[in-house]
């Protein structure tokens, strides 16, 4: 029998904490937003999230964690995470994902978006559309009386609806004190179905989303994650507290 996860409930001073962390976070995404674009490389990118990140005196969550090279993870086009910021130059019509992660007193912040540079074909920006809006359908089913599976299949019966393909090789999580904690967060699945939500759960939720298959392949430097078909991808994600009241997205300022 499977192991049920143990998901951690916080407090509300630690729910202040994150807050203030996802705040922390998202202004660093606006600061940074304008700096993709044409003729830049993704190694240009990253630096200048790393030092937006040490203006803000926080931490680097993904910087050597199991042994990742940089501040954040780029991924353009058909790279789908975990790209490793490099010599790639950043061309017109690109789609480039950005995911930056903090540590701010010892709690984690998690949050990604896909970005369009210049003129982007209308499809690839369908595709952006899609799956902001996927993310924001699970965030809405995250609530007290809920099951996990709410958010699961939010995401999936809209992103499949629109003709689009739900990465499944990859998933979200809980976060807190640890950047991955319990529980698993599929963005597919069944409703009514998985661990109870309660008030005080975090969780980073973070659909994947592919124009073509969903099948994808990690390239040779053992992050880079790919569609098999080279087909674009985009990924979106918010920190999120569950509240009595409903959810609560955290990595807004």
């Amino acid at each position: 029998m499977a192991k049920s996860p143990d998901i951690r409930i916080k407090t509300s001073g630690e729910l202040v904490i994150l807050r203030e962390a996802g705040k922390i976070l998202a202004g660093i995404f606006d600061s940074m937003k304008s700096f993709v674009k044409v003729g830049v490389t993704t190694a240009e990118i990253d630096q200048v999230i790393e030092s937006l990140i040490m203006k803000n005196k926080v931490g680097a969550a993904f910087k050597g964690y199991r042994g990742f090279p940089a501040c954040a993870c780029i991924s353009v086009n058909e790279e789908v995470i975990h790209g490793i910021p490099g010599k790639r130059l950043i061309k017109d019509g690109d789609i480039v994902g950005v995911d930056i992660g903090i540590v701010y007193q010892d709690y984690y912040s998690d949050m990604a978006m896909t970005l369009g540079v210049g003129s982007v074909e209308s499809g690839h920006q369908k595709l952006l559309d899609v799956t902001r809006q996927g993310l924001m359908r699970g965030i809405s089913e995250a609530r007290p009386g809920n099951r996990l599976g709410d958010i699961s299949h939010a995401v999936q019966s809209y992103v499949e609806s629109k003709g689009f393909s739900i990465v499944r090789d990859f998933v979200g999580h809980g976060i807190g004190r640890q950047l991955h904690e319990d529980p698993e967060i599929p963005n597919y699945g069944a409703p009514k179905q998985g661990p109870l939500l309660k008030a005080g759960m975090v969780f980073a939720i973070e659909p994947m989303v592919n124009m073509g298959t969903a099948r994808t392949k990690v390239l040779s430097d053992g992050w880079t994650a790919v569609t098999v078909d080279k087909k674009p991808s985009a990924h979106f994600e918010h920190t999120v507290a569950i509240t009595e009241s409903g959810p609560v997205i955290l990595t807004e300022k």
